[in-house]
């Protein structure tokens, strides 16, 4: 059976280098035409995409799946119209492929800049999210790559279902069906072996639980764009307006439990935890979350539960939240850059002073001022969508959308020059 599948990814791997060829010549308007296309694809399939998932569900739930990963398994109509909407606004993006940068003249007399091109093959590995095939086809049809999509095995019928779809848009539009291929056979070879055949692939991104995470990065053989928790903090500033720190601590807990932009701790400067615990506290207990804090939040909440050294490193992607009182901003980045995934983290002030130097050095990929940690999105950030959040340093950091998804080369013009 692993010989069979060996062969089976290596046949998608030849099939994605033959497209990805293609696909880095494809004009604009082609690859605009096929993303339109699919969009009215999943309109008309709105009833099989329901059904199909509908089917996931039952077998998530005989499964023994959690409310999180049931939460983002589901297709709802909402989520439908998401993915068309992301489909539409991808087509709307600059096509960044062929862009020059920074063009200039050297003294040498010869011109120089840096032209965007596709990274090639793009392997996606992920969970549960049958969304995630849309917006990694939208994104890596747009920046001219191919991509092999190999979704978790509680989602195989919404995924197929969702590739069928794409597979119609792509003909319709004239290009190669290989530029997106999800892997059919639930085997677990099958990611072993994508993340092992560079001839083929030139990255691999992993979107799921941190296990999945660890073990691709540990195991790939070629480069992988990934992030591994989403430990969220927001600090709440004695500066702070009481209404937007109310609003924003809510929204960050509470508007999506599974999902790694959520806040995971909440930081409370000394000045104002007498004022504003009780009235978070009152808030999170009617909406069922549990609180863990430190010495300080327990005199002020007695109910709250004490927090121990393994909470302020929990992703708890689910109705928990650690919270510690700090004594000012400095223990508040301190705390930050110790203990958080350099995923996401927000203040809430009134002081421009302080804001400013919280962006200069919390150490994550995305940093706000009086915003929800929740806005951490390709979407929401006017990417189209994203293929994932990075937290790494090198080539791309934070949501990875079309830019990310390509690379530059040196480009120069010459008249004749000679190098004296």
């Amino acid at each position: 059976m692993t010989e069979q599948v060996t062969e089976y990814m290596h046949g998608l791997g030849r099939k994605a280098r033959e497209a990805s060829a293609l696909m880095a010549k494809a004009e604009t308007s082609d690859k605009n035409k096929a993303l339109l296309i699919i969009a009215d694809e999943l309109k008309a399939a709105r009833e099989a995409l329901r059904k199909a998932n509908a089917t996931d569900l039952e077998n998530g739930r005989k499964r023994g799946l959690d409310s999180a990963l049931l939460d983002r398994l589901e297709l709802t109509d909402a989520r439908i119209d998401i993915m068309v909407e992301n489909l539409e606004q991808v087509a709307a993006l600059p096509d960044p492929v062929g862009t020059i940068d920074d063009m200039k003249y050297l003294p040498s007399g010869i011109q120089v800049g840096q032209m965007r091109v596709p990274l090639g093959v793009i392997g996606i590995i992920y969970e549960s999210r049958p969304n995630v095939t849309i917006e990694a086809a939208s994104l890596c049809l747009k920046s001219g790559n191919a991509v092999i999509l190999r979704g978790g095995s509680e989602a195989i019928a919404s995924n197929q279902a969702i590739a069928a779809c794409v597979q119609k848009g792509l003909t319709k539009a004239g290009l190669p069906e290989a530029v997106v291929q999800v892997v059919e056979t639930t085997d677990r070879a099958a990611v072993g072996t994508l993340i092992a055949m560079p001839e083929y692939v030139d990255v691999i991104v992993p979107r799921g639980g941190k296990g999945l995470i660890e073990r691709i990065s540990k195991d790939a053989r070629v480069p992988v764009i990934k992030h591994l928790d989403g430990i969220c903090h927001v600090y709440l500033d004695d500066k702070a307006d009481v209404s937007k720190a109310v609003n924003i601590a809510i929204n960050a807990k509470t508007h999506r439990y599974g999902v790694c932009n959520a806040m995971e701790t909440l930081l409370v400067n000394q000045a104002v935890a007498d004022r504003l615990l009780p009235e978070l506290a009152t808030q999170y207990r009617e909406i069922g979350v549990e609180l863990r804090g430190c010495s300080e939040v327990c005199r002020i909440l007695p109910d709250a539960v004490a927090a121990t050294e393994e909470d302020w490193v929990t992703e708890y992607l689910g109705p928990v939240l650690s919270i510690r009182v700090v004594a000012d901003m400095d223990e508040a980045i301190a705390h930050i850059n110790h203990y958080g995934s350099h995923h996401t983290d927000a203040i809430v002030t009134e002081d421009y002073t302080r804001s400013r130097r919280f962006l200069r050095e919390v150490d994550s990929s995305s940093v706000m001022v009086n915003a929800s940690t929740r806005f951490a999105d390709g979407f929401e950030y006017g990417l189209g969508a994203e293929i994932g959040v990075s937290t790494d340093k090198i080539h791309a950091r934070g949501p990875v959308g079309l830019q990310g998804l390509t690379s530059q080369k040196y480009v120069v013009f010459g008249d004749g020059h000679i190098r004296k």
